[in-house]
């Protein structure tokens, strides 16, 4: 049995070691596909600087930012988001996400996702166009064009709005705006050349954020800021990265511009909301990020190739925007609709091989329980299924080496201090046994990337923010609030905010009834004899119960539905193998008082004679 315990507490301590690293580690950075080539280099040197030109567009005018909020607007209404189109600079730049609140209380506001220039969180995209032959830069729409609503009164599924603006040089420039009952829209911009000459434009489509999110969690298994997907490869830039990509306005260096060749997109995302500009997959396309210090402003770049534009011609490119919730049905069906990889944009992490499985397994049970606190619950039974044959063979290993406890007692008495001796003969043993004194860890160390890997889940997927359970669990994805220090809720008194020193002991239910699930497991053994490994078992629930008392409530009914599930079987395996674990009887042994210590045998001296 000391063997057996000293394999549990290794395992034991390893989990606390490694849950301990998780809280600290960050995660590495990836690495950015190759930048443009020099060609193309060349050619946007010869493309003029200014706010139209090559997608380099300097922050707003102070005329923008001031007339923003109080230009013409054109509503949007959609199942999912409303808010208006402003005509100053047709940006979409007004959007709420009707389905989600700020809180789990249904009357707080909704959720905002876009903001007009000149108010807090500034946030919005737009679309234009940059001169390239023919035309002056000047001529272009720019930030503080009146465009003009020319078809079209509301943005919806059923009516798209078409905003247009002649520059009187000859050119006439059209977005028709059109938005399906999700989250994306799609922008065709169109140039009508009437002049006698061929011209030349290079279109792109923007997104511009003024400032950081005031909601920024800078959690560091959270990725929140720059997102893109250049020819299959993924990069993703936190905010406090985007400092590399450090540009004046003037289009200076460091803008960090990629080449996609094939597909691909880029946007910014945060912990559940995401805006994305989505060029035309089967086009060429320059992927550009900025940062402007000097204004605070974060700018993702879609710019298209120059569009050679005969006199007398129109020419017509598309460009998606992806403006909503990180809802994984709704993104798996706009890349299966062909947005290469964009499942991807949710944040999988390291563990995205077990990551993705599990959510899809948690995703459909739910759509046939109906409760994500129930479908928890029926994954963990699941997982447990999944690895019942490495947990069968550990159990059984764990109950042969409690039978071989009589031969071990008397190997010790027989070899006495001769640790070689004794090391040689338990390694017989457990070769003729055919057991594995390792295996008792396995049960303990599968569990470790599989906790990770739901952690993620839980704490990064949409669906299970503001998911109730029952009763006072009503967001699976915040910790417990209830409160011992107020005995759950019965007595008047308020729970300690998350500021406060001694929130670190206000333990909800979930928390104290993981301790005591652990606590019970411990009980299927005797106690270790060695005073060390005694005082670890006994410490090692009440530590995991402070350590998890804040994570996401449903992890923590997780982790109690394993440890109940890894009770039964290991209580039913050992009896089935003859072991007879005294639950009761080591639980009366725990809170028994230490026996006294036999007297020390230098207490035992032979008499002196005289």
């Amino acid at each position: 049995m000391e063997d057996q315990n000293k394999n549990l507490i290794l395992a034991l301590v390893l989990s606390t070691l490694v849950i301990i690293a998780w809280t600290f580690m960050f995660p590495p950075e990836v690495q950015a596909p190759a930048t443009l080539e020099a060609t193309q280099e060349q050619q946007d040197a010869t493309v003029p600087v200014g706010d139209a030109a090559t997608g380099g567009i300097a922050a707003p005018a102070d005329t923008a930012t001031a007339a923003a909020p109080d230009a013409p607007r054109v509503p949007v209404q959609t199942p999912e988001l409303n808010g208006t189109i402003s005509l100053l600079g047709g940006r979409i730049d007004d959007l709420k996400l009707t389905k989600y609140h700020e809180t789990i209380d249904d009357s707080s506001p909704t959720v905002t996702l876009l903001s007009p220039t000149g108010t807090p969180d500034a946030y919005f995209a737009s679309f234009g166009w940059a001169a390239v032959v023919g035309v002056a830069a000047e001529a272009v729409p720019g930030p503080d064009t009146l465009w003009t609503l020319e078809d079209g009164e509301t943005l919806t599924p059923d009516t798209p709005i078409t905003l247009a603006y002649d520059n009187g040089a000859g050119q006439i420039f059209r977005n028709r705006i059109s938005v399906d009952d999700r989250y994306m829209f799609s922008v065709d911009q169109s140039v009508e050349n009437t002049s006698t000459s061929d011209i030349s434009l290079r279109p792109y489509g923007l997104l511009r954020q003024e400032g950081l999110p005031s909601d920024l969690q800078n959690f560091f298994i959270l990725h929140e800021g720059l997102v893109r997907m250049t020819d299959g490869t993924l990069e993703e830039v936190k905010y406090k990265k985007m400092a590399d990509f450090a540009v004046d306005d003037r289009e200076g260096t460091n803008a960090e511009r990629l080449d996609v060749t094939e597909s691909g997109w880029i946007g910014y995302t945060d912990h559940y909301w995401m805006t994305t500009l989505i060029p035309d997959q089967s086009v060429p396309f320059r992927s550009t990020a900025k940062f402007f210090p000097n204004r605070d402003i974060y700018q993702a770049e879609a710019v298209q190739a120059p569009q050679a534009i005969a006199a007398g011609a129109t020419v017509t490119v598309t460009t998606q925007l992806f403006a909503g919730a990180k809802e994984w049905e709704t993104i798996r069906d706009y890349q299966a609709a062909g947005v290469t990889g964009f499942i991807d944009s949710i944040d999988w992490g390291w563990f995205f091989f077990l990551t993705k499985p599990i959510f899809w397994v948690l995703h459909h049970l739910n759509q046939l329980i109906g409760n994500m606190g129930w479908s928890i619950i029926a994954l963990t039974f699941v997982l447990k299924l999944l690895v019942l044959p490495l947990a069968y063979k550990s159990y059984v290993s764990m109950a042969k080496m409690k039978e071989l406890q009589p031969e071990m007692e008397k190997l010790k008495e027989r070899v006495g201090d001769d640790k070689s001796q004794l090391q040689s003969g338990m390694m017989k043993l457990y070769k003729e046994n055919k057991v594995n004194p390792a295996a008792g860890c396995l049960p303990i160390l599968i569990q470790i990337p599989i906790f990770f890997s739901l952690y993620k889940v839980i704490f990064v997927t949409i669906e299970l923010r503001h998911a109730e359970w029952f009763g006072w669990i009503r967001d699976l994805s915040a910790p417990d609030p209830s409160s011992i220090l107020n005995l759950f809720g019965l007595l008047p008194y308020a729970t300690p905010d998350v500021t406060s020193p001694i929130h670190i002991i206000s333990l909800g239910v979930l928390p104290i009834l993981l301790g005591i699930s652990m606590w019970l497991q411990q009980r299927l053994n005797p106690a270790p004899a060695d005073a060390t490994q005694k005082m670890i078992f006994a410490w090692m629930p009440w530590v995991f119960m402070f350590m998890l008392g804040q994570f996401a409530s449903g992890l923590v009914l997780y982790w109690i539905t394993n440890n109940t599930i890894t009770f039964m079987q290991q209580y039913l395996i050992m009896r089935s193998h003859g072991a007879k674990p005294d639950v009761f009887g080591n639980m009366k042994s725990t809170f028994s008082r230490k026996k006294a210590e036999p007297a020390s045998a230098n207490t035992n001296k032979t008499p002196k004679t005289k």
